[in-house]
């Protein structure tokens, strides 16, 4: 385990270089060799002992980033299917909005999630998810009107905006 120990060691330049080659930025890099370090410690037992570490780690990193990527267009994806917005330019913002939209989702009840993912992302009829979920129609518009005022209300608590901002009441004191 101690040769091990020393080519980890070496080769964490080259894997940072190499993050930070497809990440272009310094934080992201670091992150993807975390997760593609301990993703390889955990695959350890699985590993050729013939095979070449390095390559076996560079392959590993290159899987992180492009599953990371992949699941940042999921996300992108899925905020503008529930939001109806299609904002073509991708942005640091945008990723920040779809992961607390995402976050969100998430924090919506089973029948809420259901019936929202159902119509806004499977594009599914308010009859089909009536007759999937075994639930009236007026039940199913219920519960889609209550997931998206939900969705809006925990998305707003958690996105704070420039101008955004309501100003302070101010107390008039007599």
């Amino acid at each position: 385990m101690h040769e091990f120990d020393e080519q980890l060691r070496e080769l964490l330049p080259r894997l940072r270089r190499f993050a930070l080659s497809l990440t272009r930025e310094p934080s992201s890099a670091d992150d993807l060799v975390q997760a593609s370090l301990e993703r390889a410690l955990t695959r350890w037992d699985g590993k050729h002992a013939d095979g070449d570490l390095r390559a076996w780690l560079f392959a590993i990193l290159y899987r992180q980033f492009v599953d990371q990527h992949r699941r940042g267009r999921r996300m992108a994806r899925m905020l503008e299917l529930l939001t109806g917005r299609d904002d073509s330019q991708p942005s640091a913002e945008r990723s920040v909005l779809a992961q607390s939209t995402l976050a969100a989702f998430e924090r919506l009840g089973a029948e809420q999630r259901a019936v929202l993912y159902a119509v806004s992302v499977e594009g599914l009829s308010y009859k089909e998810v009536a007759q999937m979920l075994e639930v009236p129609i007026g039940t199913v518009m219920s519960r889609l009107s209550r997931a998206r005022q939900a969705l809006r209300e925990l998305s707003e608590g958690e996105i704070t905006r420039p101008g955004s901002q309501r100003p302070p009441l101010l107390r008039i004191l007599k």
